[in-house]
């Protein structure tokens, strides 16, 4: 999912029962829904009773994940308090004032959805329109410049490619 999608995500947006996420106003103003693992819904859930208590008997904004004040989270400090989660888990040096960014997880997940297809006998041709709709690209050609050439990935095509080829001339 996009930051500005998560920050717009709003209480009734969840439907834990069903376990899917409503994106409205998406990318070109598209809705979209996002099936949810049963781990996220666990945590949501939790998330979701944490606010509740938290916030009891105070205002509180309908978006669902919300600041120390109340309201809908601030894009600056999501990216900052990511910058700093990266430099402490090793991701970006102390000083380094470049390095992987939030949106970079997308880029991550739909190359190593591609990777796992691959090593699993899938068509990856076949289930890239499913990833593309996920994602929420209008177009499958939009997800492909999410699609890095990771060497893991590139062993997997050539390992097709190959067994493609067996026994041509």
């Amino acid at each position: 999912m996009r930051l500005g999608e998560a920050r717009n995500l709003e209480l009734q947006d969840v439907d834990l029962t069903e376990a899917i996420l409503t994106i409205r106003g998406a990318k070109l103003g598209k809705t979209r829904l996002i099936p949810l693992h049963a781990s996220t819904c666990k945590v949501l859930a939790d998330y979701i009773t944490r606010r509740e208590h938290h916030w009891s008997g105070r205002p509180v904004s309908s978006y669902l994940f919300v600041s120390n004040w109340g309201n809908r989270m601030d894009a600056g400090a999501i990216h900052r308090t990511f910058y700093s989660l990266s430099r402490q888990i090793g991701l970006r040096g102390a000083s380094d004032s470049r390095g992987p960014r939030l949106h970079d997880m997308r880029h991550v997940f739909a190359t190593n959805a591609l990777v796992r297809w691959y090593k699993s006998g899938d068509d990856p041709e076949r289930r890239l329109p499913i990833l593309s709709a996920y994602l929420g690209h209008a177009h499958v050609a939009d997800t492909q410049w999410y699609l890095s050439g990771s060497p893991e990935l590139m062993r997997e095509a050539m390992r097709r490619l190959e067994q493609l080829w067996e026994g041509r001339p």
